[in-house]
């Protein structure tokens, strides 16, 4: 089996520093250095449609841009890419999601793919009018999914539910193909949800032994349910020709994290709601000095960034074999990206993918024949 790459798309600004932002922080000055325009993005898509990732994520939340939007008008620009739309149930009745989602595969070409994001910061979520507790947030979700994908196959929905209600409610024209759905959470709700509802369940870059542990979770649940998913990981990439470039760069990303800023973000993500930042905090206590959680696994970019806080970190021969090393524990999609997004893209694209199709792991979903040797356009 190939495993799938997917890109990311920072609708929040780029930069060749750690942008921050997310889970209640704002994006970090540094997102200005290169604005979210529809021309860069669409840089960046291109980018990544040409060197074989699948799909690119989009985020979703006051620090950003609308995600529904902004890939709508990229997706002009490119012919085979995927959009993983990152979006929160709470904020669209579920009739309209989707039937947004049916009018996005029509309009695509069936290049749609959604991340439900539940939502795990209240003051966030007050600020759009959704007053519901967390607990109550994740039932709502489920109540939610339990439509959407009623109406997706066709169905007449009445649901009175603890949190939504429809009556009558159903498609004129269904979505061809029907979206997969992504989820994730650490949470004991957020692992039924997905187990009733998620084609792929999604982990942050934990290390294996962690990450391996989360699976096991998942998988009971969703036998439980009768189902079966797939997983895959959300990470960050610096990979170089050498071990040593990387980890210099690693270095002077650090190097731009200002004292003041990592506190006041710190101080912020401490306040979330969420158990999966929580886990994140764990992994590095606001500690700089002992960041290398695991093998070339850097928890970093958690110390400014909410929400995924660790990226590998070492030669293209490291990272794939670190990639190899998720894999054994089930892992077959990768949703990647690194600081600024459209360099990274080739460093990844043209360094590490390249061995991956060597060792038989990868294959170009257009069917190109995989670079036989790495082309990195940037000097480190």
């Amino acid at each position: 089996m190939s495993l799938t790459f997917h890109w990311f798309l920072p609708t929040n600004g780029d930069s060749r520093h750690v942008v921050g932002g997310g889970h209640g922080t704002p994006a970090t000055a540094s997102g200005r250095d290169r604005p979210p325009t529809v021309g860069y993005l669409s840089q960046i898509a291109r980018a990544a449609e040409d060197l074989g990732f699948v799909g690119a994520l989009t985020p979703t939340g006051a620090w950003c841009e609308d995600a529904w939007l902004t890939t709508a008008m990229v997706s002009r620009h490119t012919e085979r890419l995927k959009f993983l739309v990152a979006f929160r149930p709470g904020f669209v009745s579920p009739t309209l999601a989707a039937q947004m989602a049916a009018t996005f595969q029509r309009q695509s070409g069936g290049r749609l793919l959604l991340n439900v994001v539940t939502g795990g910061e209240s003051r966030e979520q007050r600020a759009y009018g959704d007053f519901l507790d967390k607990d109550a947030r994740y039932r709502r979700t489920d109540e939610f999914l339990r439509i959407v994908r009623e109406l997706w196959q066709g169905k007449t929905v009445d649901l009175d539910g603890a949190q939504l209600r429809v009556a009558d409610a159903r498609l004129v024209r269904l979505p061809d193909p029907v979206p997969e759905v992504y989820f994730g959470g650490s949470s004991p709700l957020a692992g039924e949800v997905a187990a009733r509802h998620a084609d792929v369940y999604l982990t942050w870059g934990e290390p294996p032994a962690q990450v391996a542990g989360k699976l096991d979770w998942i998988r009971r649940l969703a036998a439980a349910e009768g189902r079966t998913l797939r997983f895959g990981i959300r990470l960050h990439v610096i990979t170089r020709d050498t071990s040593a470039q990387a980890w210099a760069e690693a270095d002077r990303l650090l190097a731009g994290f200002d004292p003041e800023t990592v506190r006041s973000v710190q101080a912020g993500l401490a306040r979330s709601e969420s158990e999966g930042q929580r886990r994140m905090l764990a992994l590095h206590g606001g500690d700089r000095a002992a960041l290398e959680i695991h093998p070339n696994l850097w928890a970093g970019i958690g110390l400014v960034r909410g929400g995924a806080g660790t990226a590998l970190v070492g030669s293209h021969e490291e990272v794939a074999d670190r990639i190899e090393e998720y894999h054994a524990l089930g892992i077959d999609e990768f949703v990647l990206s690194g600081y600024p997004h459209l360099e990274e893209a080739y460093w990844f694209g043209e360094g590490v993918l390249p061995r991956l199709a060597g060792r038989g792991r990868w294959r170009h979903p257009g069917d190109r024949p995989a670079r036989t040797s790495p082309q990195v356009p940037f000097a480190s």
